[in-house]
Order: structure tokens, then sequence, then C-alpha cells
């Protein structure tokens, strides 16, 4: 079976296009995080710049982890490959990468 979940027309199925979406979203709220957020909170001295972006991206990694872990049991991943996408949520762009080395290029919609 192809690295894509795969429906019986050959479709991505909805947990595949989910995981795979939130995997750009999350990544890109860790770097709006860590490169806007931040440096406000710290250079800048704004205390709550954090507060929306964090709980934001940590509402987004939370379900990132989920539906890895999801996709995994359905799939039936090796657990490296899973290892590697805990590994991914914790890295900035982490998610991007691995959604390209694992599942591919194809666009998402």
């Amino acid at each position: 079976m192809s690295e894509l979940t795969t429906t019986a027309k050959g479709k991505k199925s909805l947990l595949n296009k989910g995981f795979r979406l939130i995997g750009f979203v999350e990544a890109i709220s860790f770097v709006a995080l860590l490169g806007v957020a931040m440096p406000m909170k710290y250079f800048l001295h704004h205390p709550h710049a954090t507060r929306v972006p964090g709980m934001i991206h940590g509402i987004l990694f939370l379900a990132y982890i989920g539906l890895a872990h999801a996709l995994s049991d359905r799939e039936k991943w090796p657990q490296k490959k899973l290892m590697h996408a805990y590994l991914a949520s914790v890295l900035p762009l982490g998610t991007l990468i691995f959604d390209r080395k694992y599942l591919g290029t194809a666009q998402i919609s």
C-alpha cells in the first residue's frame, strides 16, 4: 500500500488530509511563536505577547500528536516513523520536513 492513506477510489482519507493540514498550520504557528511572540515578550517587554499564540500553538501541537498516533494505528506505521513524527513536532518546521519525507508532495486539497 502507498505511504498515503487511500480509499477504494484512490483519494486520500480525511484523517490523512487533516494530519497534513494540522502539520502545516502547526509549523507556521511554531515559527510565529518563536520569531514574533517570543522576541516581543523578552526584548520588547510585553509579558502577555505569548499568551494567545502559545495557546494556539499548544492546541495545534496536541492535535498533531493525536492525529499522528491515529494515522500510525490506522496505517500500521513502523515505530521509527511514529517517533520521527513526534520528533518533528518539537522542531521548527519539522512537521513540514516529516510531511515531505514520509507523506509525499501531493497537495492537501
